[in-house]
């Protein structure tokens, strides 16, 4: 497949977004199984800015099983290699282009440490950027949700489906991301309208039920039946429900023998207008990566697996964008069962 000029001139106001200069040291971070129309596309916008790029290229590493990894935003093709880790400390503003993307990666604390800023675009077919249009009012208004959620102490999740969540919030780090970034230190993902909280280790507690319709987007797949998790001390400790979707659950997580895949990663809601629930049911799942699904409005997303801020890496992964559950904070509603509150709505 070859980019198309409106692709190409998307992703250059994009880039704009993130202010990109001429004299910036620009990095394209690749692997050799990175989807090669969007390097291209990349590549041609950035230096339709006049941008200088260097493009590091690392070889995908070989899958050790026993699953099939996907949309876990932790790339394990840097695997803190001298020379790469080099280029990308001494980058202003890093492209990344590679499958499985940055956001968990271990490398990447340093990397923002040394000052650089890195958009990460998601590895699906480069179409669906048509429908985000540049939205500086997005980013002001992630910008409210993050202050909202950094002042508060505490995050509460409900449903009419049974979920009845408790997230302290002392000592986590609050992230949030509408899919440009011009600050130094910063990653974001594109698409964005996403705010994060990434707990600290033992401070989630309750129930989530994941109700039909809510989305695994490891599975690429909506939820069919639901699925009760019980969470302990940070920790899924029981998978409930009949049928297959609880069955596929319980055994990918059980698959990778890592205790910290059972842990909480990261709580948050969705405040993307132009981000659709319905487009995964319209891509095959290889043109599929699901980042729109995890910023579309009011959705309340949470997340197994790695998460930085309680010291924990690891390759099992999930991603679960929940419809029509209400979001508190210190009892204040953010959503109102799946409906975002009118200032932080579009």
């Amino acid at each position: 497949m070859s980019t198309e000029w409106q692709w190409v001139e998307r992703y250059a106001t994009q880039f704009r977004g993130c202010a990109v200069q001429p004299t910036e040291a620009v990095v394209l971070l690749r692997e050799t199984r990175s989807r090669s129309v969007i390097v291209e596309t990349a590549r041609l916008a950035l230096g339709s800015l006049g941008a200088t790029v260097v493009e590091v290229v690392l070889p995908t590493p070989t899958n050790r099983g026993p699953l099939p990894i996907r949309s876990t935003g932790a790339t394990q093709a840097i695997a803190d290699h001298p020379a790469a880790m080099g280029a990308l400390c001494a980058a202003d503003f890093i492209v990344d282009c590679t499958v499985e993307g940055m956001l968990h990666a271990p490398e990447l604390g340093r990397i923002l440490a040394s000052g650089a800023r890195i958009l990460m675009i998601s590895n699906e077919h480069p179409e669906n950027v048509e429908r985000w249009p540049f939205d500086p009012d997005l980013g002001v208004r992630v910008a409210h949700g993050r202050e909202l959620l950094d002042a508060a102490s505490t995050m509460h999740v409900t449903s009419a489906a049974g979920t009845d969540l408790t997230v302290a919030l002392a000592g986590a780090r609050i992230g949030a991301g509408w899919g440009c970034v011009d600050e130094p230190g910063r990653i974001t993902h594109w698409p964005g309208g996403l705010v994060l909280a990434f707990p600290a280790a033992g401070t989630v507690e309750g129930r989530l039920v994941l109700a039909s319709g809510d989305v695994n987007l490891t599975f690429k797949e909506y939820v069919r039946e639901p699925i009760t998790l019980t969470i302990v001390d940070d920790h899924v400790t029981a998978i409930a429900g009949e049928g297959h979707d609880a069955d596929l659950f319980r055994s990918y997580l059980a698959a990778f023998e890592e205790p910290e895949a059972y842990a909480v990663s990261h709580v948050g809601w969705g405040m993307n207008p132009d981000a659709r629930w319905e487009s995964l049911a319209m891509w095959d799942k290889a043109d599929h990566n699901g980042t729109e699904l995890r910023a579309f409005a009011g959705n309340f997303l949470f997340s197994t697996g790695a998460n930085e801020v309680a010291g924990r890496f690891c390759r099992g992964h999930f991603d679960l964008p929940m419809r029509n559950c209400t979001v508190a904070l210190d009892g204040d509603v953010v959503v109102d069962a799946g409906i975002l509150r009118a200032d932080l709505a579009g």
